[in-house]
């Protein structure tokens, strides 16, 4: 190389020449002095003597087999210094070329110092993947570090515990002796944590003084409760901060994999609505997630999700099954049944969603939707001429709205047409009883727009004399699990009788539930029950087959 050449890459770079085996020919004073070698030590050595042992013998490799093919090669390269520290240079290496034989000569290598650069680029990758506090991984981090450990524990099939921690008065130690003693004592805390966990074990701060801890190998609830119990013990000791003497204690909540098999964001949530479990039934303690119970919780959700959906879709329709007078064989009414024709499934017993839908505020527009298609369905009988009444099943956290009534009179509002007498609410006699006095005035309000009610299940639930007096039902339905034996069953004979007995004594219509054979509807007339409704009347039918059936209606003749 030119000497003037020469002179400016020593003075810009650290600069290198070596033979076509990788030994030294020339060094400048940059080499010298960044690698701690002297000029001496280096001339006629291998570049080797600087191997850092950071690198694959694959990297230098693909090097040499650049270099020899006569490319140049670029890259960062880190090198071990004669006192064994570390250092990293971007190396250009070129290949210089004899002009006569066309075959490469040696080689120059041309580096630049960025191990600060590189030392500022890890703070900056270990600040992201850790809390500058306690030095402990983060949130991000501990995303990698979780998916890393069910991997692990998926391929091994070895159990893996997730637990989310939160400190019992914490907040009291912030709040009373400022943010840096909070800061001193969560640093403990971690310090703590990290001591007492075993090898393959984690741990990671969330935010605040919320952490995660990652427990492998658990194997059975008894390591489990051992591992838990050092834990809320290291932690409950006392601390001294800044000559303060403090006391902590922590709720932990844990879920186990592989019985909560679910991806690790889910683990996450799944241990921290345990945590929080664990608060409220008084801290310091550990509780477990219920995975039974969560599938169950997500069961019915999607079941929500399904039938709200099925509501949108046009899936649901009513079905209508009759009420009648057994002695004079008049058609009195019909009660409408929610019924979902599933696009794929066919109809879908109501059993199977219902229940689940009750549970939600879905049933509120679940229930306000049937009333308005009864509504509807009372106005096209009134047009042709049938007085029958209709019954809808009103569920319990629909009455209990505080503007129940309201939203019936803007129901009602919308169908003008419609006498509001035939339009009968059925209620189940346990759910009026649980805030009568509420109850009783929601009725009486409903009352005042016209509309009827009938008190269902009589006699399953807590039936006394004060109830019946204080519930503003027109009608009472005796339950259809009476009714069954009433032929065979001296109790429920007598039960029976009793109702049929009180319906009389307070002025209030009855009607027999579940009627299926001529000789219990005969026993209920010499009883004084006359109305009633079941499957040896008909079943619940679509609303095509109602005007057909009415017309075709005969009751049998041992009912005359």
């Amino acid at each position: 190389m030119d000497d003037n050449y020469r002179t400016a890459v020593d003075a810009a770079a650290i600069f290198s020449e070596t033979d076509l085996r990788g030994c030294i020919t020339y060094v400048n004073q940059q080499f010298c002095s960044i690698s701690g070698y002297s000029r001496e030590e280096l001339l006629g050595a291998n570049h080797r003597i600087l191997n850092s042992g950071l690198h694959e013998p694959t990297f230098f490799l693909d090097m040499w087999r650049a270099l020899a093919a006569g490319r140049v090669w670029k890259g960062e390269i880190c090198n071990r210094a004669k006192d064994g520290s570390l250092y990293w240079v971007d190396s250009t290496m070129v290949p210089l070329i004899d002009p006569h034989t066309n075959k490469v000569r040696k080689y120059v290598s041309i580096r630049f110092d960025v191990t600060e650069k590189r030392q500022l680029l890890h703070t900056l990758q270990w600040r992201v993947g850790h809390d500058v506090l306690t030095g402990l991984p983060n949130r991000a981090y501990l995303s990698d570090l979780l998916n890393q450990a069910l991997a692990f524990s998926r391929r091994e099939r070895i159990p893996l515990a997730v637990c989310m921690l939160d400190l019992d008065g914490f907040k009291a130690v912030n709040d009373g002796y400022g943010h840096a003693t909070g800061d001193l004592l969560l640093m403990e805390v971690a310090q703590r944590l990290q001591s007492i966990l075993r090898g393959g074990d984690a741990v990671a701060r969330l935010s605040g003084d919320e952490f995660v801890l990652i427990l492998r190998h658990i194997e059975g609830r008894q390591q489990l409760h051992a591992a838990l119990q050092r834990i809320l013990h290291a932690l409950a000791a006392p601390y001294v901060v800044r000559e303060h003497a403090l006391r902590l204690s922590a709720s932990i909540g844990v879920t186990l994999f592989p019985q909560d098999d679910e991806d690790a964001d889910a683990l996450v949530r799944h241990a921290d609505q345990a945590m929080y479990v664990a608060k409220q039934q008084g801290r310091n303690r550990y509780h477990v997630f219920d995975v039974s119970q969560a599938l169950e919780l997500k069961a019915t959700h999607q079941t929500v999700a399904r039938v709200r959906r099925a509501l949108r879709q046009g899936e649901l329709c009513l079905h209508y099954q009759p009420k009648v007078n057994m002695r004079s064989g008049q058609i009195i009414g019909f009660e409408a049944l929610l019924r979902w024709m599933h696009p794929s499934k066919g109809p879908v017993p109501p059993g199977e969603f219902l229940p689940l839908v009750e549970q939600t505020d879905l049933i509120v527009e679940l229930g306000e939707w049937v009333i308005e298609q009864a509504l509807a369905q009372l106005q096209q009988w009134q047009l042709s001429g049938r007085d029958w009444s209709l019954s809808v099943n009103i569920a319990a956290r629909q009455l209990q709205r505080g503007d129940f009534a309201e939203r019936l009179a803007r129901l009602l509002e919308r169908h003008p047409g419609v006498d509001p007498a035939r339009l009968d609410l059925e209620i189940v006699e346990s759910v009026a009883i649980d805030n009568l006095p509420r109850v009783g005035r929601c009725l009486d309000a409903c009352r005042a727009l016209g509309v009827r009610f009938s008190l269902d299940d009589f006699g399953t639930g807590y039936s006394s004399l004060s109830y019946l007096k204080r519930l503003p039902a027109q009608t009472i339905k005796i339950d259809k699990s009476f009714v069954r034996d009433i032929l065979h069953d001296h109790d429920d004979l007598a039960l029976t009788t009793a109702v049929i007995g009180l319906a009389q004594a307070f002025g209030r219509a009855v009607v027999a539930e579940g009627v299926e054979s001529v000789e219990q509807g005969r026993m209920l007339m010499d009883l004084g029950c006359e109305l009633a409704q079941g499957y040896g009347i008909a079943r619940p039918m679509a609303q095509a087959q109602v005007a057909s059936w009415a017309a075709a209606w005969r009751q049998p003749p041992e009912w005359r």
